[in-house]
Parts: structure tokens; sequence; C-alpha cells
């Protein structure tokens, strides 16, 4: 692999996204924040009236609808659909859809086509080191205390997003697929009591 993938893995408020978003503008490198993806597939099935416990229906919505997540946004289907994927119906919808082995085979495909159409890149996640890329060049799993990730919840996407950390968290522990855990090469980084700034230098000093 001669591309540069920084794989940075972790629960809920744990910094994943800012710190992705930090690190791929100091290194001039794409960034993909896959849990809008399956945020996205969720949403659709709202939209749709798909219910997100079945399996099958689950899996032939998710290859059919278009997701874009870029640094303009997130569009599912092609309508900007940015804050509606952060909404709580959704955050509820999306245990589900990203507990689908079906759903999750469609979306690691599709991150690996963006790995290879960007030519490396910086992936935030909960399976980027164990399953999207076991191979990526660096591998971040970020970690916080409990009460600290449910305050930068609350301050990123509001309270009804943030009291439902603590139930996500246990579901993508335990899911058969694709369960969050950090891989055996992946460096553990608590950012409870650590800035931005020092995560992101933190990452970048784990670059080759």
């Amino acid at each position: 692999m001669n591309e540069t993938v920084i794989a940075i893995d972790g629960p809920a408020g744990s910094g994943k996204s800012t710190v992705a978003r930090a690190v791929a503008q100091k290194l001039g490198l794409a960034h993909l924040d896959t849990g809008a993806m399956y945020r996205s597939v969720a949403l659709a099935a709202l939209r749709k009236g798909v219910e997100t416990t079945d399996a099958d229906a689950m899996a032939k919505l998710a290859k059919k609808t278009h997701v874009y997540v870029g640094p303009d946004g997130v569009f599912v289907d092609g309508v900007d659909s940015t804050e509606a994927i952060r909404t709580e119906e959704v955050t509820k919808a999306v245990t589900a859809a990203a507990s689908n082995p079906r759903v999750r085979e469609v979306m690691v495909e599709r991150q690996r086509t963006w790995i290879t159409n960007n030519g490396g890149g910086v992936l935030e996640g909960r399976d980027i080191g164990t399953v999207v890329c076991p191979g990526a060049t660096v591998k971040g799993y970020l970690v916080a205390d409990a009460e600290v990730r449910a305050q930068r919840r609350a301050a990123e996407h509001g309270d009804a997003v943030a009291n439902d950390m603590r139930r996500r968290d246990r579901a993508d522990s335990t899911r058969e697929a694709s369960p969050l855990m950090r891989a055996d090469d992946a460096v553990e980084i608590d950012t409870t009591n650590l800035s931005i700034d020092e995560v992101v230098d933190v990452v970048v000093g784990l670059v080759p």
C-alpha cells in the first residue's frame, strides 16, 4: 500500500471527527466520516418507510442509496442531509442499520473505493483499523471519560444525541458485525485532558 491511510477509531465523543478533519487538513489529505455514511442509510430508510430491522430490505436500500460525504456536506440521493442525519430519530435508527452485516459490506466496499480514488486519506469510524483498512499507515484509537464524551456530544449535536451515547456505545461494542474495538497495532490516545491540537500532534507524529 503506497498511499497514506490514517485510521481513527473510537466511541462517540472521543474527538474523532474534529481530530480527523484537523489531521487531514494539516497533512493535505482527504477526510471521510464513515459514521455519516451509516446515518445516511438510516435516514434513507426513514424517508422511504423501510423498517431498519428488516435485514434484507436494508441491504437492498444500502446498495441503491447514493451517499456523498464530503467537505461541502452530506448528500443522500442528491438531497443535502448534513443536518438531517444528526436528528434524534436518525440516531436511534442508525444502530440497526450499522449492525446489519450486509449494510456494512456495502459501506466498507465504498469506503475502500474512496481510499483508492483519493490515494489514501484520513478515515474515522468504529472499524477502520480492524476491518476497512487493516493495513493502514497509522491507526489511532481515541478514548475519553464517558462524562466528558457526553458533554462534547451535547455541544456538537445537542442533548438528544448525547443522551443516546451510552446505548450506542453498548450496541457498537457488542454487535457481531465489525464491533467497535481497538486494533492490536493501534495507538490508544486518551483525549480526556488533551486539547484538539495536542491530539492532532500525537496522530501526526505517528506518520512515518
